[in-house]
């Protein structure tokens, strides 16, 4: 294994020096050993939903490729599953009520320190292409692409370094063109570090033309909590974001005169008129040619739900299959420019030293207690797929059980560019685990707070908690608050609310101490509870 810059600098004497001022050396004797950096990110990417995690629902073998020829994360985590928040994380390394990017009524202050800022100044050429969704334009980074909020999924607006413009095509294809491109123009003699940040599988879920008919002849089984009554459970009970509330337009991409009625989700059923119109512009941004190829598979859509005329059980679970089918659907347009971007790394002699990552920005609900969406600390929704390739370090095949979380990326990126990583950044650099070498005093457990109410969608109540291997402890802490607790080894699915059992009242004056204990170590202690 080659020597790392540290070792390098600790031998001819630079010592901290060095470590504290990587333009001085970094540009010279060392640049051969800064790996390139490619991050790929999707959004809402459930672990279920990636075969090397789950082969039960679909095949992905460029993301599996990635896990093969590296590192599996098994239990890696988000600090604040919403979009928003997650990629605030990511970029700084420090939790929400750190950051400033708590829900989506927050605006992201791109002036504060970033890794991709400290990469630049170390001499990497820094680039995003894709989902941005922080409000502010991008600060740190030599080129980016953004898209415009949200993002469509057919001919999408993006902003490129300022400048508006519309491509025609798929988002996913059209995203790693960007990206690939800009890859095409750089100048190999200098590292860089590329974000690619697809905004697919987010809802609604508008597959690519070519895999619109995948999965037509499969019926996929109803997870085993599908029916959950949420007993014992009040916040999930308050909830709206079961798949059963789908809108009937939007979400299942039927059209106005397929229905009687719009059915409604998120806890703005009013709105359903104006969701309406919302589908009607999305579907008119596709082109003829595109609306052709929509029309031919939605319209037999339109025809079978006008014929069966469901209700009750039979509706619930035709809306979890068209759902879930377009929801795989988009997935497969995510591995497949996976692949590309795998392959360009090949074509061009990049594999060995470009460390890629691919990961979502947190998970997300595939009928699992219902639901769709993500924003609880339950496990679907704090989980998130990683896995993680980089042949001059990582020995191919490992699956990883350490707990790690959104919050270690700056770290870890700043270790393998050689850059000292400020002692303001909260996370921890995963390049000892990715190498085989775990430290003694790695992380027992995590901490998550999610603040999105009761400003916004679905209903779910701010909370905090504590995660441990087996342990987690949730406090809903909102006027007229309350405590779950749930023994992950004897209910993985999270459905049997201990926190008032006898049998567990040791745990959880251990479960809360830990949790006090994280709060101070992150900072997290002046929280509002009105």
């Amino acid at each position: 294994m080659k020597t790392t810059r540290r070792e390098f600098l600790k031998s001819v004497g630079m010592g901290t020096t060095a470590l504290m001022a990587p333009n001085l050396f970094l540009n010279s004797c060392m640049k051969q050993d800064r790996p390139n950096i490619v991050f790929i990110m999707s959004d809402d990417h459930a672990e279920r939903a990636i075969s090397c995690y789950n082969d039960t629902l679909i095949h992905t073998p460029n993301i599996d490729r990635i896990a093969s020829e590296g590192i599996r994360f098994q239990n890696s985590f988000v600090t604040n599953s919403i979009c928003g928040p997650s990629r605030a994380t990511l970029l700084t390394g420090k939790y929400s009520h750190l950051n400033g990017m708590l829900d989506h009524s927050c605006t992201f202050d791109g002036s504060q320190l970033t890794f991709p800022k400290l990469l630049q100044q170390a001499g990497y050429h820094t680039s995003i292409v894709g989902k941005w969704h922080l409000k502010t334009e991008p600060t740190g980074f030599d080129y980016w692409n953004i898209l415009k909020g949200q993002g469509q999924y057919y001919n999408p607006d993006f902003t490129e370094n300022g400048e508006k413009r519309t491509h025609i095509g798929y988002t996913t294809d059209i995203i790693t063109d960007q990206a690939l491109e800009t890859l095409d123009k750089l100048d190999k003699s200098k590292p860089f570090c590329m974000l690619i940040h697809h905004k697919a599988p987010h809802r609604n879920w508008m597959p690519n033309l070519k895999h619109l008919d995948a999965y037509n002849d499969q019926d996929i089984p109803l997870p085993a909590n599908f029916h959950d009554e949420y007993t014992g459970r009040i916040a999930a009970g308050e909830a709206d974001m079961r798949i059963d509330d789908m809108y009937l337009t939007f979400d299942m991409k039927l059209h106005s005169q397929s229905i009687e009625e719009e059915t409604g989700s998120g806890g703005k059923k009013s709105f359903a008129e104006k969701v309406t119109e919302t589908w009607k512009r999305t579907y008119n941004r596709m082109t003829d040619e595109q609306k052709a190829g929509w029309d031919a598979h939605y319209d037999k859509v339109n025809e079978e739900f006008k014929r069966l005329k469901l209700t009750g059980d039979e509706l619930l679970n035709w809306k979890y299959q068209h759902y879930l089918k377009d929801y795989l659907r988009c997935i497969l347009s995510v591995d497949e420019n996976v692949g590309r971007v795998l392959d360009y790394l090949d074509q061009n002699g990049l594999t060995e030293n470009t460390l890629v990552v691919y990961t979502s920005d947190q998970g997300f609900y595939l009928g699992e207690h219902g639901w769709y969406d993500k924003r609880f600390m339950y496990e679907e929704s704090l989980s998130m797929p990683l896995v993680m390739r980089y042949p001059l370090e990582i020995q191919a095949g490992q699956v990883a059980d350490s707990m790690v979380m959104n919050l270690d990326f700056s770290s870890t990126f700043l270790d393998f560019a050689g850059i000292a990583i400020p002692a303001e950044m909260q996370g921890h650099s995963l390049r000892g685990i990715v190498r085989g070498n775990t430290p003694d005093d790695w992380r027992e457990s995590i901490y998550y707070h999610y603040y999105e109410h009761p400003h916004g969608w679905h209903d779910v109540r701010r909370h905090y908690g504590v995660r441990t291997e087996r342990y987690k402890l949730i406090h809903f802490y909102e006027e007229d608050g309350f405590w779950e607790l749930f023994d992950l080894e004897q209910d993985p699915s999270e459905m049997n609310n201990v926190y008032s059992d006898p049998a567990y009242a040791k745990i959880v004056q251990e479960t809360k101490q830990e949790l006090v204990r994280l709060q101070k170590l992150y900072g997290d202690v002046d929280i509002d509870k009105s």
